[in-house]
This record gives C-alpha cells, structure tokens and sequence, in this order.
C-alpha cells in the first residue's frame, strides 16, 4: 500500500498545482483582454509563453531536488504549468481566427507561440542552470 500513499501524495499534488494554475491562466487571461481586447488572443498567448519559461526553468531546478522532484514535478509541472499552459485553446483560437476571417492572423499567431515558447523553455533552462552552478 506504500505505493499507492506515493501516487496519492502526487495525485493531490497535481490536483492542488492544476487549480492553481488554471486559475492563474484565468486572471492572465481576463488581465489580458480588458487590457487589450479580443481581436486577437493575447491571454492565451502570454499563458502559453509564461508557461514554456517556467517548466524550461523547473525542468533544470528539479535536477538539483533529489528524491522530492517527484512530488515537484508533479505540483508544478503537470498541475500548475499544465492547467496554466493552453494548446488546445490555442488551437481552438487558430481556427476561430480562420472561421471570423482573420485568418491572415492565425499564422502569426502559431508562429510567435511556437518560436517564442521554444525560445523561453532554452531561456529558462539556461537561467535555471546558471542558477544551480553558483
């Protein structure tokens, strides 16, 4: 049954990291359209962009966890970055940019979230090991 305390330790932790985060992309993604406003979808954008920093970071910052990156990874990796970051929404906007007709947008859109996502996971990695190496 020791097993199962360790995967139900995890469980609740990516239950308690997934709230956490969506409810983070919730207030992103509000701040961003009474900022911004809905032509274009900046809040998933900017969640999608926080979110590839962060597990870039904590990905290299687990390495120096020992035995509880498990219990880490499982809070902030797969619950409050997974409930941050938002593919299938952005997926879901690429192709309602299509359907309103702005479908000169949506490549732009897919562009600068995959470029600048993998961009920020290098960035955050290499922060993370200058970070570790003092």
């Amino acid at each position: 049954m020791g097993g199962f305390g360790t995967w139900g330790q995890q469980l609740g932790l990516v239950m308690l990291g997934g709230a956490l985060g969506a409810a983070l992309r919730f207030i992103i993604g509000d701040a961003m359209w009474r900022q911004f406003g809905s032509s274009f979808p900046w809040g998933t954008l900017t969640a999608n962009l926080i979110g590839a920093f962060a597990i870039g970071y904590i990905a290299v910052w687990l390495q120096t966890r020992g035995s509880a990156a498990v219990y880490w990874r499982a809070f902030a990796v797969v619950g409050i970055i997974g409930g941050l970051t938002t593919f299938s929404s952005m997926m879901l906007e690429a192709v309602l940019l299509v359907r309103n007709g702005k479908g000169w947008v949506m490549p732009t859109y897919i562009g600068i979230s995959l470029v600048a996502g993998f961009a920020l996971v290098w960035l955050g990695a290499r922060l993370a090991e200058a970070s570790v190496a003092r």
